[in-house]
């Protein structure tokens, strides 16, 4: 290997080893889905999907990419899958390019309020290509008002109303969202990157019997390698009543399987999609609704610590794997990069995050995301929460004191020297 390559990929396993892994969006992948994504698989060009590939000698990735479809549609409950998608966004804006037109409404959760950039924000190709609008949360609740939802979706009239989030700690009301959708007339797409494993677990609310189309990330609370997927429950026809040469209606299926591929993307990475099977695989198993039942515990313990401490949850609470923290309720003076700085010192890794009707930048904001998978992946309970809280309250509050800083780090590489990570 690569020496230089090769220190640096040691340097990032001990961070990882050692440190307290907090990101919402991160997690650990079991070291078979590593060994996948290290395989000759990354060799194979195949363009195309299984049994219609554009290139020859893809016999076997065909199986491979067949079984992950298969997976994940048992794992959801789904008639339809695509496995290929290169990351979450990429699934979205596949989504996007299938079902509108350039210049077509959108109505999709306030990335300043939790939201996803590929939901409409500004700066993303979904707030650049489409008319985006937004519903976001109550200032006093911190939760959404599907009261609003509606009287937002009859005013803009979207085509396609996106639910979803990085940053809600509450479920979803996918039935309502559907009511709502189709009294506008919309498509409804759930994008589930957070979620997912939890839904799969059959600890959150399912998306499939409501929603349209479901897009997620196989990474997160699934725990596979980073990538996109994108599902139905039911296959149907398109609703503008595009028909083939045979005059038959084109189903959705086909349209997001063109969008996907030749539409967004080119080859897929068959050494990708063999760890998501794998992930999948995993997924379906008992101790993985354990694992999820583990998570959202912990969770809740995470979220009760905080507010004994005199930390705002956002909301009020979490039903999920995550919470958004209003750092003005502990001090006005913390910012979130003050804080996200801390204690990467203390090698307890977070992210900075804007909150609702936040009045500072998303360079300094005036929150901090906080989730627990990683950490319940290691072997943390409930009680382990309460002292990662502690340690991250005291490293806030003596931010600017190097020392102090330190001592708790050291706390921290000894305390995960329980939780071993990787051989």
């Amino acid at each position: 290997m690569d020496p230089v390559i090769q220190q640096l990929v040691q340097e990032e396993l001990q961070r990882q080893r050692h440190g307290i892994e907090l990101i919402a969006s991160e997690n650990f992948t079991s070291q078979e889905v590593l060994n996948a994504l290290g395989s000759c698989l990354t060799n194979k060009y195949a363009e195309g999907y299984p049994g219609k590939r554009y290139y020859g000698g893809c016999e076997v990735v065909d199986k491979i990419e067949q079984l992950a479809i298969d997976r994940l549609c048992q794992l959801f409950g789904a008639e339809y899958a695509n496995v290929q998608p290169h990351a979450g966004a990429q699934a979205n804006a596949a989504v996007f390019l299938g079902v509108l037109q350039p210049g077509d409404p959108i109505l999709g959760f306030d990335l300043s309020h939790g939201g996803h950039l590929s939901h409409g924000s500004s700066v993303n190709f979904s707030g650049k290509v489409y008319q985006a609008n937004f519903y976001g949360v109550e200032e006093e609740s911190g939760t959404i008002n599907m009261d609003k939802v509606r009287s937002k979706a009859k005013e803009v009239k979207p085509k396609l109303i996106i639910c979803g989030a990085s940053a809600y700690s509450r479920d979803w009301d996918y039935a309502r969202f559907r009511q709502i959708a189709d009294e506008v007339g919309a498509l409804l797409l759930a994008d589930i990157a957070h979620p997912a494993g939890l839904i799969a677990a059959k600890l959150l609310n399912d998306p499939m019997p409501y929603c349209h189309i479901v897009t997620s990330t196989a990474d997160k609370r699934l725990r596979g390698r980073r990538g996109g997927i994108i599902m139905m429950g039911k296959d149907f026809a398109n609703p503008w009543g595009k028909t083939n040469k045979k005059g038959e209606p084109i189903m959705m299926s086909a349209i997001l399987n063109s969008a996907v591929f030749p539409g967004m993307q080119g080859g897929p990475l068959e050494h990708a999609i063999a760890a998501k099977a794998i992930a999948f695989g995993e997924a379906s198993q008992e101790s993985f609704v354990q694992y999820g039942r583990q998570v959202i515990a912990n969770a809740g313990a995470m979220a009760r610590a905080f507010t004994d401490r005199g930390y705002q949850i956002i909301s009020g609470g979490t039903d999920n794997h995550l919470m958004l923290i209003d750092l003005r309720a502990k001090s006005s003076e913390i910012t979130g990069r003050d804080a996200e700085n801390a204690l990467v010192a203390a090698d307890i890794t977070i992210n900075k995050n804007m909150v609702p009707f936040d009045g500072r930048s998303a360079f300094y904001t005036s929150g901090i995301r906080v989730g627990t998978a990683a950490i319940t992946t290691r072997g943390l309970k409930e009680h382990h929460c309460e002292q990662i809280i502690d340690w991250m309250d005291d490293a806030i509050t003596n931010r600017n004191n190097p020392a102090i800083i330190q001592e708790i780090k050291t706390k921290v590489n000894k305390f995960m020297m329980d939780f071993p990570l990787y051989p």
